[in-house]
Formats: structure tokens, sequence, C-alpha cells
């Protein structure tokens, strides 16, 4: 079973293939596929690498940096990093206990924030305004 954006890349290289215009073609595809259309720039960007004759709907390969986590020794060692179920249990309470009170009602105050703002990252100068009046 194709997921929804691939159902959507195959339809819409099959209206360019029929000749149909972006405006058209968006169009179509929003009409069937209401609030789980594409967003309008990335139909624009399939629409243009089709009409200039591409032919398969996968995604381009990513540059980037390598995916060093999943080698073959990591991935041995994965279920080892912890001894059990206790031992994840014990740092956590380690952790926990070096925390001192202030600390503790920085975190309290910064998750508060974080749940008044219905989860909006803030960075950067709104950080220092927001912390300067409380």
């Amino acid at each position: 079973m194709l997921s929804v954006q691939m159902e959507q890349r195959v339809n819409l290289k099959f209206l360019v293939k029929l000749g149909k215009t972006f405006t058209e073609a968006n169009a179509m595809l929003k009409e069937v596929y209401g609030n789980e259309c594409l967003f309008r720039t990335h139909v624009f960007e399939r629409f243009k690498r089709f009409k200039e004759g591409r032919e398969t709907t996968e995604d381009d390969p990513r540059p980037g940096r390598p995916l060093t986590s999943k080698t073959d020794e990591n991935m041995k060692t994965l279920g080892t990093r912890f001894e059990s179920l206790e031992a994840v249990k014990a740092k956590a309470t380690e952790v926990l206990n070096q925390l001192t009170e202030a600390g503790f009602q920085q975190w309290k105050s910064r998750m508060e924030r974080c749940r008044d703002r219905q989860g909006e990252y803030i960075e950067g100068e709104k950080v220092a305004t927001v912390i300067g009046n409380e």
C-alpha cells in the first residue's frame, strides 16, 4: 500500500503525462486529497521535475553525515548500554538527587512556560526577556 504522499506523487506524474498545467494538477490534487494534500511548493517542485522528464517518484538521496550510529558494531552493543531496568532507574535516581532545589524550580518554571505557550520553542533574546519577566 502506498503512503498518501507517494500516491499523490504518482498521480501528479500521471497528470503531467496527460498534459495538465500546474494549476489544474494542483487543483485536482486538492480536490481529491483535501487537507492531506501536499503543500503547493512541494507539488510545484515535483511537477517541474516530472515536466523535465523525471520518471521516479522516490526522494533524491540526501547528502550529509553518514549514519554512523547504525553500524553493525553499534547495533550489537545497543542492548548492552544498560545492564537492566534497575540500572536505568539507579542512573535516573542519581541524576535527580544531584538536582538542587534552585535547579528544580528553574526546570519547573521552564516546563510551565512551555506548557503555557503550548510547546512553542523560545530562543535567543526571547528567553532572556521571558526569564527576566518572572
